[in-house]
């Protein structure tokens, strides 16, 4: 049975094609366009992962329920002094490519000249996350913990799956978000919503977390079993116009960091303490997920399992015996879970977790044989030598204790936002300099 999973039109737009509940392929449309975190249709990324499909197309699976987001959206409206203002402006453009998202995918496979008689299904965004998680995994049984921005209405998912089944057991809803709460510090710092939150994970470290109690006094609420109320008078995320309020800034006595300025010691200071918060949060919410379920497993996904502080806490205070995360945890991921839920839904079929690693090394994407790369570089007038593989390493060993910069391209691209090797930057990392 041949699946397409399809994430699209918020953030991190990509496909993936099963087979049965193989992973075949899967990439995300930035990796073609060259626009960071693309959120388009993904044309680029479906017509890779066709070009790996034999025989016919049997199903497409969307890894959001557009009905359900924009009935968020519409409550979002209610009460707001500029809500005729934020319609005319952003309705159409946010929720017209969603809400035709099926007549879309149609009318671009028909094109393609793909055979018509497949269906299209769509599947809740916690659901596409937890399933990316949760099947790829190497587990009969585990719980799932999924924090993000927002998805349809739900911001955290804590459940269960087992065989086929994935069960939720708790859910936080919309406004109260850890992604966005994340996101809301991330603009603060001067970063970019969506895609500068790794920059103040990393900005964290250089700083001390002294603001750590007057944001769990004013900002965040939060209970013994990780759930959290957000004070809305700090954030103008539903307003559509910015993710903090001026009461914001008069927190932490500072103004917010133009982006590509400086970074001053005292935004050091508020990443370090927001993700100390972060990691609070989630222990907590680990721990009474491991409480509630009593399982020893646990998988993540969802934009917050890319918080790798987090994570590794988890596994360092020893919740849960074993944990696995999916490589592609932000919303590209979806494009895998859906098509994956898709088919246990579809089939009914038993599911036998894989020994071997399922999600093959996440390495799903184009490859290019050696002639194609040689002809390229041809075409572009490079200057290249060529290195067998039994010396190419040794090479490039020699060359990074020589502190030079190396660019590995060789094998299939990455799926998710982590550099594996395949597509790298590496250098030496012992070189303060560097």
């Amino acid at each position: 049975m041949n699946i397409l999973g399809i994430s699209a039109l918020y953030h991190d737009s990509a496909a993936a094609l099963c087979v049965n509940s193989e992973i075949i392929a899967a990439a995300q449309e930035e990796r073609f366009t060259r626009i960071k975190g693309d959120s388009s249709f993904p044309a680029n990324s479906i017509k890779y992962c066709l070009s790996k499909m034999n025989g016919q197309l049997d199903a497409v699976a969307f890894y959001d329920n557009p009905i359900l987001t924009l009935d968020r959206f519409l409550h979002n409206l209610k009460g707001n002094e500029q809500s005729d203002v934020i319609l005319k402006k952003e309705a159409y453009k946010v929720f017209g490519e969603r809400l035709t998202i099926c007549k879309t995918i149609r009318e671009f496979l028909h094109n393609l000249e793909v055979n018509d008689d497949y269906k299209i299904y769509v599947c809740k965004h916690h659901i596409s996350h937890a399933a990316s998680a949760f099947y790829p995994s190497p587990f009969e049984k585990a719980a799932f913990l999924i924090n993000d921005g927002v998805g349809e209405w739900a911001t955290t998912t804590l459940g269960v799956g087992e065989q086929t089944k994935l069960t939720v057991l708790k859910e936080l809803l919309y406004p109260d978000s850890l992604g966005l709460l994340y996101s809301a510090f991330t603009a603060f710092c001067g970063f970019k919503v969506n895609f500068g939150e790794y920059k103040l994970m990393g900005l964290a470290p250089y700083g001390s977390p002294k603001w750590v109690k007057q944001i769990l006094e004013n900002i965040v609420d939060l209970k013994d079993d990780g759930s959290f109320k957000l004070n809305p008078s700090y954030f103008k995320y539903r307003e559509y116009q910015q993710m903090y309020s001026d009461e914001f800034a008069k927190l932490f006595g500072i103004a917010p960091r133009t982006p590509e300025s400086k970074i001053d010691i005292a935004y050091m200071d508020i990443a370090a303490s927001i993700q100390e918060v972060t990691n609070l949060i989630i222990l907590k919410q680990a721990r009474y997920l491991r409480d509630i379920t009593n399982c020893k497993n646990l998988v993540l996904a969802g934009g917050c399992a890319l918080n790798c502080v987090s994570n590794g806490l988890i596994l360092k205070e020893g919740i849960f015996d074993n944990v696995w995360i999916q490589p592609a945890a932000n919303d590209s991921g979806g494009s895998i879970g859906a098509a994956l839920y898709a088919y246990y839904e579809l089939t009914k079929s038993i599911r036998v977790p894989s020994l071997f690693d399922s999600q093959k090394g996440s390495f799903l994407g184009p490859e290019f044989s050696k002639d194609e790369i040689y002809t390229s570089l041809l075409k572009h007038n490079a200057i290249f030598k060529y290195y067998e593989d039994a010396v190419i390493y040794k090479e490039i060993a020699s060359r990074i204790k020589d502190n030079k910069v190396i660019g590995l391209f060789h094998g299939r691209l990455e799926f998710g936002p982590r550099a594996l090797g395949h597509r790298s930057i590496i250098a030496n990392a012992f070189d303060n300099d560097m």
